[in-house]
């Protein structure tokens, strides 16, 4: 087997003999272009085109894969960024804007990574089509923010979703409710790989066809597939024709992930008259957010650097707050013509993700998947922002969500803001036991959402619901037993508070 292979190779390779490992990975490489083009040969006419694209594009991946050892980083060389490489939020904004910022508005394009599913949240379909606040779904509040900006400047600014092929149709039936907004929205999709066997390194696929039990055998490349697909969806070129300059992307799940005006102007019109080709929006971490990517200096290059890349001796001081402050929003700007240049000459240089799953039926595969942010260090003149907190805003879990719905955020035009009443301007932490994972459970056990203004934690275990207008303050926890049930009266205030046992209250 695959595994034996490895250890006789790594045997070899300590006797000295690297030939031997090149003749193994010329041969896995030849299974793999073997099993690729049966695949191929599947596709129907009108599927040739695209399909042989992704799986060139796979090949591709395969080939790095098989050339790479251990985590892509030298620790020794990773060093904190340069003082001006890193700037803060407040010096961009003390800038002010232009006088003529519609037509620097003009040459913007959106971009929303839209590629995900909510299994996470126990829902099926787009992620982007959960409903998040007054029954808006994520979808709803990014078009109506792009349209509040149009009709506000008198803009065009576009909206490009990148789908995945499991997105894709749901999204575009739920697009049509937007024909007469004022925003033109665009979609392309992201490439389909193959999985592969963990032990054979060969595709589990037998055909193209990805419905059915085939579903299985394909996924999305990750986040950092935007460049190629993108260049290849033809979008880009008629983007760049139409004199559109930067795309501002964002995962579609991150709220806070609204345009800024100022760093499109510093963008724009940069103080010391060189243009950057990428801006990655970073934020200051907390003791939530340890396993986010950071930015480091390498090589004289900005580069970002995750938790998977890190060497297993050094990950506890990965995720130290006091060596590495910062971590990556993958809120990003970058510049359309070093997207069409860099791709162009296949220059666009991301560490691999190997991503281990294992499927219903228990076989264990792998999926070989890059992040877009980890092209910063192919790109010219690369700065990080370092943005309020309030631009970063995930919606991952329905612990999020009810942080988002209540009334810790007031809603305007689509875009969230933190509610004036807060005494301070951190988000409480929230913990939802797992009798909340779905959100259709979650739905269930709130009545309505609590005030939550003068809160710091909530913990909530078991079986707990909320009757209508309960208030929770400070440090309130909440644990139902196994088999006990806790139903907190409507009209409750809880301040400090901790809950515990079996507490009904009946009607009587």
């Amino acid at each position: 087997s695959f595994v034996f292979i490895q250890d006789l190779s790594k045997a070899m390779s300590q006797a000295g003999s690297s030939q031997f490992q090149e003749v193994i990975r010329q041969e896995l490489e030849y299974s793999m272009k073997v099993e690729l083009d049966k695949i191929l040969a599947t596709a129907h006419s009108n599927e040739i085109e695209h399909t042989k694209k992704d799986l060139e594009g796979f090949k591709k991946l395969f080939h790095r894969f098989l050339q790479e050892k251990g985590p892509s980083v030298d620790w020794g060389k990773i060093q904190r960024p340069p003082e001006d490489s890193i700037q803060p939020y407040e010096k961009i904004k003390a800038r002010g804007l232009p006088d003529n910022i519609a037509s620097v508005l003009n040459k913007l394009v959106v971009v929303k990574l839209n590629g995900g599913l909510g299994t996470s949240m126990g829902c099926k379909g787009p992620k982007s089509l959960i409903g998040v606040r007054n029954e808006n779904t994520f979808l709803d509040l990014t078009v109506q923010q792009i349209e509040h900006l149009n009709k506000s400047y008198n803009t065009d600014v576009p909206l490009v979703l990148m789908n995945s092929f499991n997105t894709d149709d749901d999204t575009k039936k739920i697009l049509q409710k937007y024909s007469h907004s004022r925003v033109k929205i665009y979609t392309f999709n992201q490439s389909r790989y193959p999985r592969i066997n963990k032990e054979t390194l060969l595709p589990i696929a037998k055909d193209v066809s990805y419905s059915g039990e085939n579903t299985e055998c394909w996924y999305p490349p990750g986040h950092g597939d935007i460049y190629a697909s993108f260049y290849n969806s033809g979008l880009l070129d008629n983007l760049i024709a139409e004199g559109k300059e930067y795309i501002f992307v964002s995962n579609i799940d991150n709220l806070g992930a609204t345009v800024d005006l100022y760093i499109l102007n510093h963008l724009m019109n940069p103080p010391n008259g060189k243009r950057c080709e990428f801006v990655m929006e970073v934020t200051n971490k907390t003791r939530a957010d340890v396993k986010g990517g950071t930015l480091t200096q390498y090589e004289n290059k900005l580069r970002l650097v995750e938790i998977a890349q890190v060497p297993k001796a050094h990950v506890d001081e990965f995720k130290s707050v006091s060596k590495f402050k910062i971590f990556n929003t993958n809120n990003l700007w970058i510049a359309l013509s070093a997207i069409k240049r860099l791709q162009e000459k296949n220059a666009i240089d991301m560490e691999i993700i190997v991503n281990p799953k294992t499927l219903d039926g228990g076989l264990n595969v792998i999926q070989l998947e890059t992040a877009v942010g980890a092209a910063i260090k192919s790109f010219e003149n690369s700065l990080g922002i370092n943005v309020p907190r309030s631009r970063f805003l995930p919606v991952k879990t329905t612990s999020d969500l009810l942080l988002v719905m209540s009334n810790l955020y007031s809603l305007n035009a689509g875009s969230l803001t933190m509610s004036e009443k807060r005494e301070f301007p951190t988000v409480p932490l929230v913990k939802l036991g797992s009798s909340f994972t779905k959100v259709q459970d979650y739905l269930r056990r709130f009545e309505s959402i609590p005030d939550m203004l003068e809160l710091d934690h909530l913990t909530v275990s078991g079986d707990v619901t909320f009757g209508k207008n309960v208030s929770l303050k400070g440090t309130v926890i909440i644990i139902a037993n196994h088999g006990d049930r806790i139903d907190i009266p409507a009209g409750a205030l809880l301040e400090n508070k901790i809950v515990s046992g079996n507490l009904r209250i009946l009607d009587h």
